[in-house]
């Protein structure tokens, strides 16, 4: 089951599950979580196993070296890396570190952008639940993460919002429901209130829920407020109980599918599902809306990380005549 994080001892003895416990505690999200952790078992891993209390600064160093020399990471990729490792030594073995390393100087990819045609071509390639993911991720500008991890509670159709919990950052924020979805929607509420009352009926009509929560509210797992609004067609068993219930799709399942309709939409574009998410910014910005509503909207924590956009819409409301076109 996608996005659950694993079960760790209450005393944790193992290196990695103690900082797991630390990770959990500073309240970071489960993505971070990975993230962090995956970073330090290759930073362990590169140093032969030797335990990071017995690594110095020079070692971190190298291992930063060898990211951006070696592996030729980009400078978003070692940028990772190194958060990862400060937070390792600063928070959680309490160590202060002081770094000199080579800067990943690998250039910034361009950022893709459907035009509202292609984006709607894109779409029209697609399917049932499919389809209507792909317009969300258009029409609201969520990150596939997101979008399936959508609860049918987080659907309000009185002030036409979508409610996103625990997104980047685990932070919860509020985005656009478009109202040209809300009957699609309705229908996928009401399919996954018939999967709900079936799994009732065989027993099995639990959702994930987060440990606080269904501790607190133990009954709240079986109500279809909880429901996943994207729900799998099977059920799957989860990793911390063993319980069987019903998950939400599996993101690189629709990513591929998506992959497959920007191939038949003849798309050449190096564009993912991610493009509706960026199409969705620099549309906003060419209506007009300001960067604050924008940046809201995306959950960006810093307006500089909005401003990207503003140079794809320069080009598109000023494009450069070439010579040879006067």
């Amino acid at each position: 089951m996608e996005g659950i994080a694993p079960i760790i001892p209450a005393r944790p003895i193992r290196f990695v599950d103690r900082f797991r416990q630390h990770i959990r505690s500073n309240n970071l999200s489960y993505a971070t979580e990975k993230t962090y952790v995956g970073w330090v078992v290759r930073f362990i891993r590169f140093h032969k196993f030797r335990h990071p209390e017995e690594l110095n600064d020079r070692d971190i160093e190298s291992f930063l070296d060898h990211l951006s020399v070696r592996r030729n990471c980009s400078a978003n990729t070692q940028k990772t890396a190194l958060n990862a490792l400060i937070f390792l030594y600063r928070q959680f073995l309490q160590r202060e570190v002081s770094l000199k390393y080579t800067y990943a100087r690998r250039p910034a990819k361009i950022l893709v952008v459907f035009t509202h045609e292609e984006a709607l071509s894109v779409i029209d390639q697609l399917l049932s639940f499919d389809k209507l993911i792909a317009q969300i991720l258009y029409g609201s500008g969520l990150r596939i993460s997101e979008c399936l991890r959508l609860r049918v509670k987080d659907v309000d159709f009185g002030m036409n919002q979508l409610l996103v919990r625990s997104g980047k950052g685990n932070k919860d924020r509020v985005t656009i429901l478009p109202t040209s979805l809300k009957s699609e929607i309705a229908k996928a509420i009401a399919l996954t209130r018939l999967r709900h009352e079936e799994d009732l009926l065989n027993g099995v009509g639990s959702v994930f829920m987060p440990d606080a929560l269904e501790r607190k509210y133990p009954a709240a797992s079986k109500s279809l407020a909880w429901k996943y609004l994207f729900s799998a067609s099977k059920l799957s068993t989860d990793p911390r109980t063993g319980e069987l219930r019903r998950h939400h799709l599996y993101s690189q399942t629709v990513q591929r599918k998506i992959k497959v309709a920007i191939r038949k939409a003849n798309i050449h574009k190096h564009a993912s599902s991610h493009t509706f998410r960026h199409s969705f910014a620099t549309r906003l910005l060419e209506a007009g809306y300001d960067l604050r509503t924008i940046q809201e909207f995306l959950g960006h924590s810093d307006v500089k990380t909005t401003e990207i956009y503003t140079h794809v819409v320069k080009q598109l409301q000023r494009p450069v005549i070439s010579p040879i076109d006067t």
